[in-house]
């Protein structure tokens, strides 16, 4: 039985692509589910950083052992190279805190419009200040919070790991502090951070606009995910997949 196990930060992150599948928390981790007569896939979010993820993933396999992990989500562009709104299979990410590098596997399909790129994984959101260091420090061109916790959750159970990123704000944008609105757990405090942007117009461009790329990402992300997990259609084509 095919079980696959696709891990995000956020809900929004994952919402073109779960729709319709069923929907629980538990553990205060959301998880998706889509059963099909092979197996199932198993979406899940727990918050920002590698604990989370780590929660996540823990969510995610507690019905039985996976046979691969996909980290996918939100990512920052290291370089004018990558741009918002669209998505890029990452050929390996670097562990910021160790500097340990580690390679993802190749889909049975490659999809060919898909780039491939390295990405860095940090325990903080990076500003453009960081972004410049990154891109300097390790060669990479996506920058995000999760990938490498993941990525060694899977070699440490042997199973094939693989990313596929989004881009929701490009290399040079000028963005809030979000740090100061994440929570221990990774958790964002929407509420604490629209109270904070009503009241600094300034920032209302940057944010529209990455807004606007990071529904432009979760589309191409959702895209790119089912034509690599479903490269036939075998799965979607049988009664009851949602269309999309």
């Amino acid at each position: 039985m095919t079980r696959i196990a696709i891990i995000a930060a956020m809900p929004g992150e994952l919402k073109l692509l779960v729709r319709g599948w069923h929907h629980q928390v538990s553990n205060g981790v959301d998880l998706w589910r889509w059963k099909f007569d092979q197996g199932e896939w198993v979406a899940a979010c727990a918050g920002a950083g590698v604990d989370a993820a780590a929660r996540a993933f823990a969510e995610a396999e507690k019905d039985g052992p996976l046979t691969s992990v996909v980290s996918t989500g939100w990512a920052g562009a290291l370089s004018g190279e990558f741009k918002p709104g669209q998505a890029y299979r990452v050929a390996g990410v670097i562990d910021a805190r160790t500097g340990e590098r580690l390679p993802a596997a190749a889909w049975p399909e490659q999809e060919a419009q898909l780039r491939n790129v390295w990405l860095v994984t940090t325990a903080r959101v990076a500003d453009a200040a960081e972004k410049r260091r990154l891109a300097a420090a390790y060669s990479a061109g996506l920058v995000d919070m999760e990938a490498a916790g993941i990525a060694r959750l899977a070699a440490m159970r042997g199973i094939p790991f693989h990313c596929i990123k989004g881009v929701s704000d490009g290399f040079t944008d000028n963005l809030p502090d979000f740090n100061r609105f994440l929570t221990p757990h990774g958790k964002f405090l929407l509420a604490r951070f629209v109270l904070f942007a009503v009241f600094r117009p300034w920032c209302w461009p940057a944010l529209m606009r990455m807004g606007e790329n990071s529904t432009k990402a979760a589309q191409a992300i959702g895209e790119s995910l089912l034509a690599n997990l479903d490269p036939s259609g075998a799965v979607r084509n049988r009664n009851g997949y949602p269309n999309r």
